[in-house]
């Protein structure tokens, strides 16, 4: 039985730490999950029981090629619905805009849909999650950025991800960039989170290495700042070591071998569960940087994540030391005589981005420093820098902007 996330406030801290995280996820978070080899072959069933009749598939062109769109309506087929039940967008981009969704909110509207499926990385997510607040209370995406702005009910949705990186499944936000500045709005509210994600391991091994790569560091980086947060709790915290815990071991079993299902799996629920640590707690400066970049450079996401991490975990070394040496601890590493434990938690992170052939310098991305004062007062507008747990300023992500470059000597 699914328990309401409401039952979190009705138990005292004692009974929260005896639940194992399966437990916790259904305290914590208002999507059951469907896990392991083969999950997605329910996906029809799941919609029968949600009540769906009339399904609004949303993807990307990728998947199609991959033949995941394919196998997906033939699930469906499976279980009832006909070809025509059954409509689908399958042109979202990557950082989805404005425009993605109301393209796909066109489709939406003409085949009346009655339950939304999300099938793919966090753009197809996000982009089925945008198209959710407006079919279902008008208006344009912009009304809704910031949070509990839908007043009316949204459409039962299903979550299946396809790459194990941002935990979107996980969470009531929806990640939409503006069409003419590219800068992202997250619009939330609780009415958007998935009724049900189906993490089959199974869909994640048409990844190419790259995309294996950008999105575990991603999902890494999940896992890490929603454990120092400001907004941090006992919910999230265990949400956060459990998640860092199995990525850090899935991590290099999948780059070495991107057809290690086992590690496919662990990587997969890991982002799941460090998605359900943002929902209970926020992110911090990394992703604040990481933004700005995404949006003028057009770099990928993951890429922009593994570029700063390291550089953030040491700035805040002096505000939550002790929590990432417990951190450390989670996956046996302990510090070497006299090194702070920020410090070797970025040189962990450091090896697993070069392991995954990452970048590891702005310049190394054809990114020159001529533009750090605009990124950096960008960076500081974003709200998720607002809950790092040492406080940022324009003047302190610029340096940690320079932190990035091949001539800092500073960090």
């Amino acid at each position: 039985m699914q328990l309401p996330p409401e039952a979190a406030d009705s138990l005292a801290e004692d009974e929260l730490a005896a639940l194992d995280v399966e437990e916790l996820l259904q305290v914590g978070s208002p999507t059951r999950i469907e896990v392991g080899p083969g999950a997605v072959r329910h996906l029809g069933e799941c919609a029968r029981e949600l009540g769906g009749e009339r399904l609004f598939l949303v993807t990307d062109t990728g998947l199609r090629k991959a033949g995941h769109e394919g196998r997906v309506r033939k699930f469906l087929e499976d279980s009832g619905f006909t070809h025509d039940s059954v409509a689908v967008f399958d042109d979202v981009t990557p950082n989805p805009t404005t425009e993605d969704v109301d393209r796909a909110l066109d489709v939406a509207h003409a085949h009346r849909a009655d339950l939304i499926i999300g099938l793919g990385g966090g753009s197809s997510m996000d982009c089925a999650k945008g198209v959710n607040f407006l079919l279902t209370n008008g208006g344009r995406i912009e009304d809704y950025w910031g949070v509990g702005k839908a007043e009316k009910p949204m459409l039962p949705m299903i979550a299946v991800p396809t790459t194990a990186g941002t935990g979107s499944e996980a969470q009531s936000f929806a990640l939409i960039a503006d069409a003419s500045t590219h800068m992202k709005m997250a619009c939330g509210d609780k009415k958007a989170a998935c009724r049900v994600a189906i993490l089959d391991p199974e869909l994640t091994l048409t990844m190419p290495t790259a995309v294996t790569a950008a999105t575990g560091i991603d999902a890494i980086s999940h896992a890490l700042e929603t454990a120092v947060t400001t907004r941090r709790n006992q919910i999230s915290g265990r949400f956060s070591f459990e998640a860092w815990s199995r990525l850090a071991a899935g991590f290099p079993r999948v780059i070495e071998d991107p057809s290690d299902i086992e590690g496919r799996q662990a990587m997969l629920y890991g982002a799941h569960l460090a998605g359900a640590a943002i929902e209970n707690s926020m992110l911090g400066a990394t992703h604040a940087l990481a933004n700005p970049l995404s949006a003028h450079y057009g770099m990928t996401h993951g890429v922009a994540i593994g570029l700063m991490l390291p550089h953030v975990i040491r700035f805040n070394q002096e505000a939550v030391g002790e929590i990432y040496s417990e951190l450390l601890s989670e996956v046996g590493i302990t510090e070497e005589g006299g090194e702070e434990a920020g410090d070797a938690l970025a040189r962990v992170v450091e090896r697993m981005r070069a392991a995954a052939g990452l970048p590891s310098t702005l310049a190394e991305c054809d990114i020159q420093d001529d533009i750090l004062d605009q990124l950096a007062n960008e960076a500081a507008e974003q709200w998720t820098g607002k809950f790092n747990p040492r406080p940022v300023t324009a003047a302190t992500l610029r340096d940690l902007y320079l932190c990035a470059s091949p001539r800092s000597n500073s960090c």
